[in-house]
């Protein structure tokens, strides 16, 4: 996202089977269940955060094994991929013509936030982390796989809630310290429609995190969340309520993953592929998940 904009959309009424479960008890909840967890997730939980902390150099023995299975979680795009403002991300300019040198090269002119990027924390903070300066072990991420798929055919603005964790907890043990927590809302299908970014009548309309899941997240020692997505926060959000706590914590975000759903829920390890340009606000980021 770049640009700040004013879209709000009516607060929906409860719905029949809501839990009447505040934010803060809902959290406090979770972090009870893993805590209950903690004996049987021990030896995995272990084993990932040696992964985690030993960086780049345990994860070339993964990328090695001819059993791994690589999914690129990244789209390429070019000037007609989706962009927050409508301005095009990326723009070529023939810089060496292969018919006058024998050789070819493009001048590019890129938008830091555009296609499959990252926000780093500097993005919204006067003095926080640029992406040159992400910590490299904080870039070799267990992934966990949310999927909103249901919830968002019903609600183009549909967040990821407290309760969603609690599920995948419940499902899949522990999240890892260090995780890439991401998202999938089939909303990555739609890259080549006018859906991806607007409603027909032109709101912003696309899901997202919010607040209060990614406040427990933060509990957690979550290096990063990850969208399918235009956006961090859900598409009518006014506020940008995600972007402005979770980067100002020192964590970052990943915009427009693809292919999460070709993937499990668990299991698998995200290579992120930050650019290192100094003073970044994020930047188009190659990511890469091995299974």
């Amino acid at each position: 996202m770049v640009r700040p904009y004013v879209s709000r959309a009516a607060k929906l009424p409860p719905q029949p089977g809501d839990r009447p479960m505040c934010d803060a008890c809902l959290i406090d909840s979770v972090k009870a269940s893993m805590l209950s967890r903690r004996a049987l997730f021990a030896g995995a939980a272990a084993t990932t955060a040696a992964v985690v902390a030993s960086g780049l150099t345990a994860a070339r023995p993964a990328l090695a094994q001819a059993a791994g299975r690589v999914v690129d979680l990244t789209h390429a795009y070019d000037g007609s991929f989706p962009t927050f403002d409508g301005v095009p991300g990326i723009l070529y300019e023939p810089a060496v013509k292969f018919a006058d040198s024998g050789y070819q090269l493009w001048k590019l002119t890129i938008y830091e936030h555009t296609g499959t990027h990252i926000d780093a924390p500097l993005h919204f903070t006067a003095d926080g982390t640029s992406v040159a300066d992400l910590a490299p072990e904080r870039l070799v991420c267990p992934l966990c796989i949310i999927d909103i798929s249901a919830k968002a055919k019903d609600d183009a603005n549909a967040t990821v809630a407290p309760e969603d964790i609690e599920a995948w907890v419940s499902a899949h043990g522990e999240i890892p310290a260090g995780a890439l927590v991401a998202f999938h809302s089939g909303w990555a299908a739609k890259v080549g429609s006018p859906e991806f970014r607007n409603t027909p009548d032109g709101k912003f309309a696309f899901p997202g995190f919010s607040k209060a899941a990614t406040d427990l997240l933060a509990t957690l020692d979550v290096a990063a969340i990850g969208v399918d997505t235009l956006s961090l926060d859900p598409g009518n959000s006014a506020d940008f309520a995600v972007h402005n706590s979770w980067l100002p914590g020192g964590r970052f975000g990943i915009e427009n993953l693809a292919n999460l759903d070709q993937l499990p829920p668990a299991g698998a390890t995200a290579f992120v592929g930050a650019p290192k340009h100094k003073g970044g606000t994020g930047g188009p980021a190659r990511v890469l998940a091995v299974v």
